[in-house]
């Protein structure tokens, strides 16, 4: 080794800075630092040569057996799972999973008639379908009920009444009942009465709204829902408030007849200040009646079922009422719903204080 340029001095580009003579004898190896250093440069080309070859098994091992994404989509479409890799590193490919499904047909069969049988069976049968016109009736009702929802804040509240009265009071009085008045004595007109009581004493539940206005009446037009064969029809009792027990069922008996025979007239049908609907001749338990508008409130009935109540301490089976009432929270508030309701549910487990 010959230095040409020592240590401090400024290089140009193109100089050299030493030379190597490798036809010269090697010196011998004196000092210890020396030989470790050249002890530990020999040992590193070494240990990298090793590194290669560690890698290289360790991506072998990897790849065996290891199928490439589009490889192992194949084979879980197809089920199998004993397929040999032909790639880098025994590596599964997609010409693989395909030469193993030719050399085994009765395999690629077999996967195909399994997914034939898990092929949804063909429904046979009709599909038709049938259009009628809407008839302008139902057209009516449809807008009413939809404006209904979009103009009102119509809200629901619940209660239920105890039977056992009401049941005890047709039981007693029925036969004397049709006897007098030639008509049987039916849970509508009790209704029907208990509410016409309960408005007195809560105007705005018999009141409506007319521009900024509200609307209140002293007589109660009482609006009784019928299923007629044409669709629903709310005929109404006039001056309800004003009727004996005996002369609403008699109005209601005349108006639901008429209902049924397609027979009512505009004039009966007009009008009205709060109604009444009963989803219970139907097996109905709980429901929401929408609003007959411009009515403010609307009562609904349901069926009557035996359930166990708390009596003076005791449980007792009991005939049992759901009742909803629907108003417009517009004009009635939530107080004056509750408490009509509670009110419309004292007369009924009450009813001779409604018929004194």
């Amino acid at each position: 080794l010959k230095i040409l340029l020592q240590e401090g001095e400024t290089a140009g580009i193109g100089d050299v800075a030493c030379s190597i003579d490798t036809d010269a004898e090697q010196p011998k190896i004196t000092s210890t630092p020396t030989s470790s250093e050249v002890i530990v440069k020999s040992e590193e080309p070494s240990e990298r040569a090793t590194i290669p070859d560690e890698a290289s098994s360790a991506s072998a091992s990897y790849a065996a057996g290891h199928p490439s994404p589009a490889a192992r989509k194949m084979m879980a479409e197809q089920g199998t799972t004993d397929v040999s890799g032909s790639g880098p590193g025994g590596r599964i490919m997609t010409q693989d999973v395909e030469m193993h499904l030719q050399q085994n047909p009765d395999y690629a069969a077999s996967t195909t008639e399994t997914k034939l049988e898990a092929t949804p069976p063909v429904v046979s049968g009709s599909r038709s379908i049938k259009r009628e016109r809407m008839s302008r009736l139902r057209r009516k009702l449809a807008e009413r009920l939809v404006a209904v929802k979009n103009e009102t804040a119509m809200l629901t509240t619940f209660n239920e009444v105890d039977m056992h009265a009401i049941f005890k009071l047709r039981s007693q009085s029925k036969e004397a009942f049709l006897e007098k008045f030639n008509i049987k004595l039916g849970y509508m007109g009790l209704f029907t009465k208990a509410c016409t009581e309960a408005l007195k004493d809560f105007p705005a539940v018999n009141a409506q709204i007319d521009g900024d206005q509200i609307v209140y009446h002293d007589y109660v037009d009482m609006g009784i829902a019928v299923s007629a064969p044409k669709g629903l029809m709310v005929p109404v009792v006039r001056n309800a408030e004003s009727l004996s027990l005996a002369q609403i069922e008699i109005e209601i008996g005349r108006l639901a007849k008429r209902a049924r025979e397609n027979k009512l007239s505009i004039d009966e049908m007009e009008g009205g200040t709060f109604s009444i609907t009963n989803g219970g001749v139907f097996g109905s338990m709980l429901s929401t009646p929408i609003l007959n508008p411009p009515q403010s409130a609307i009562l609904g009935m349901h069926n009557i079922v035996e359930r166990p109540m708390a009596v003076e301490g005791k449980v007792e089976i009991r005939p049992v009422m759901y009742l909803a009432l629907s108003y417009d929270h517009r004009i009635v508030d939530g107080q004056q719903s509750v408490s009509f309701l509670v009110r419309v549910k004292e007369f009924l487990e009450n009813p001779t204080r409604m018929l004194i």
